[in-house]
Parts: structure tokens; C-alpha cells; sequence
């Protein structure tokens, strides 16, 4: 996921705007973390590069 990416996102669930935590990151382009909404507190892993924006009934 590109960092500049943070801009547009936000909670699909809620749509409230969501907090980066990075763990593995290669220039801009975070390969591992989450992201964790402000307003309901779900959390997205992001893995291999790839945010899972699936609300948490269709992860699986």
C-alpha cells in the first residue's frame, strides 16, 4: 500500500478515518501492518502490500 493512499481511505464499515500502524515498510510502500478506524475500532491488516478493506464478516 502506497502511503499517499492515507488521504482517500477511510473505514468501510463507518466511514471514519483510520490510523496507520506500520510493522515492514520499503520506501513508501508499507508491506505489513493495519490500519485501525478512530470511530469503531475495527482493524484492516494490511499484508504484502495489500490493505484488507473487507468488513470483518466477509474476511475469511
Amino acid at each position: 500500500m502506497r502511503m499517499d493512499l492515507m488521504e482517500i481511505l477511510v473505514c468501510p464499515m463507518c466511514k471514519g478515518s483510520l490510523d496507520l500502524s506500520v510493522t515492514a515498510q520499503d520506501g513508501d510502500e508499507i508491506v505489513a501492518g493495519s490500519l485501525r478506524c478512530r470511530e469503531c475500532g475495527e482493524v484492516y491488516p494490511i499484508e504484502d502490500t495489500i490493505p484488507n478493506m473487507l468488513p470483518p464478516s466477509l474476511r475469511g
